[in-house]
């Protein structure tokens, strides 16, 4: 059965939807950019109907200015008390014993940087945001990865004799990925550090063709990161559900069966960042 509950946070009313379940061990999925808790195309929606047919509760909810919840949208860098409420509030409608964390872009990196706080046993990282890029142009791996396909297909090397290819974008593209990367800027290097601190109780999960997850990727290398890649471009994994579904189940059974702290007290490739 689908419900909605209302909690409080910091003075405005937050609605959320509880999808119920039987196990103790709960699924609450953190929504990203300023989309509602149903997610892009009815993702989020769909994937927690999905899990609470394995027994695994799951809860979504709008943080304070987005969708049905009351109060000013801060953005995700102020979403720390409003995923802590959405903790507790799952926790006390559904009778749970852990929580599991998921989020893809910039509610991972909420995820990771406040979940500790609201008394996650594990986070599911997916696509983890690290910044804004400083001009229009997606992120240096990402054209790297674009370029390297298109260098394999002869159809686009006819496009280029034929002067079918914008040589401006093409210039740009390739001054970006000579220059010399950039360090870690004021929210990716903090990110970067809050991953290590959940050791082995934060799992990451890219979208192999995805510029936000090609991009976490290049800045993940030398962590020692275990990455899990879904073979999908696409970022809410559209037509990758059936993959994202079966990786989320595999941490949900092992996080009510391995010890992972109690609440408050492939179509996949496994990659080491190494």
């Amino acid at each position: 059965m689908r419900r909605l509950i209302s909690f409080p946070c910091e003075g405005a009313t937050l609605i959320g939807t509880l999808d119920e379940a039987d196990r103790d061990t709960g699924l609450m999925i953190v929504s990203g950019g300023n989309e509602p808790r149903m997610g892009a195309h009815r993702g989020q929606a769909m994937l927690a109907a999905r899990i609470a047919a394995h027994g695994y509760p799951v809860f979504r909810f709008d943080r304070r200015g987005v969708g049905d919840s009351e109060g000013a949208n801060g953005g995700w860098t102020s979403s720390g008390p409003d995923i802590a409420a959405a903790v507790d509030a799952f926790a006390d409608a559904a009778n749970l014993s852990r929580i599991v964390g998921f989020g893809n872009c910039d509610a991972a990196a909420a995820l990771a940087m406040f979940g500790a706080d609201a008394g996650f046993a594990k986070v599911l990282l997916s696509n983890p945001w690290l910044s804004e890029e400083p001009d229009a142009l997606p992120p240096a791996a990402a054209i790297r990865r674009h370029y390297a396909k298109k260098l394999v297909n002869p159809a686009e090397w006819l496009r280029l004799a034929r002067g079918a290819v914008d040589l401006g974008k093409l210039r740009q593209g390739l001054t970006k990925i000579a220059a010399a990367p950039p360090p870690l800027d004021a929210t990716a290097a903090p990110l970067i550090r809050a991953i290590h601190g959940w050791a082995e109780d934060a799992a990451i999960i890219v979208a192999q063709g995805d510029a936000t997850g090609v991009a976490f990727r290049a800045a993940a290398r030398g962590h020692g990161f275990a990455i899990e890649t879904l073979a999908t471009d696409s970022h809410s994994y559209a037509d990758a559900m059936d993959a994202l579904e079966k990786v989320i189940l595999a941490h949900l059974a092992r996080a009510g069966s391995d010890g992972a702290t109690p609440l408050h007290d492939g179509d996949t490739e496994l990659e080491n960042t190494d």
